[in-house]
């Protein structure tokens, strides 16, 4: 199996056993410890602010699933393609549960460190959560 083979795999199964599961110390196989994680709003978390957020997702959407659909590595940078579906189940940023459905997708730029990514630029919209929460509202008329 080629090196850019195995950090695929590796890859998916962290990500899915945090994201799927709420196993966030399995993403200590591939996430270094100085990892940075820069969001789309331009916070920036460290590696346990990481765990603590998707251990917070998860408990708003208990039944979060999360695929990875594309994984493409050149060099020491990676390009994952995914998306999230989910029923909000429990209070959330708060906002209170509203019991519907969500869906949302969105892109994670990596770059590796050797065998361990230390840096992560994660990019998707939040206005596809809100809306489908029905926090704001999309293409009424006023």
């Amino acid at each position: 199996m080629s090196d850019d083979n195995k950090r695929r795999d590796r890859i998916r199964t962290a990500w899915e056993a945090a994201w799927d599961r709420g196993e966030v110390n399995a993403l200590d196989d591939i996430l270094g410890v100085d990892y940075r994680r820069h969001g789309s709003a331009g916070a920036v978390q460290a590696l346990d602010e990481f765990k603590a957020s998707i251990v917070a997702t998860r408990s708003a959407f208990p039944d979060l699933l999360t695929v990875i659909d594309d994984v493409v590595i050149e060099g020491d940078r990676a390009a994952i393609r995914w998306h999230s579906t989910g029923s909000h189940a429990h209070s959330f940023l708060g906002v209170p549960a509203t019991k519907r459905e969500v869906a949302v997708s969105g892109a994670t730029f990596a770059r590796f460190d050797g065998d361990h990514i230390v840096e992560e630029f994660v990019t998707w919209d939040p206005r596809t959560l809100l809306t489908a929460l029905g926090i704001i509202a999309v293409g009424r008329d006023r």
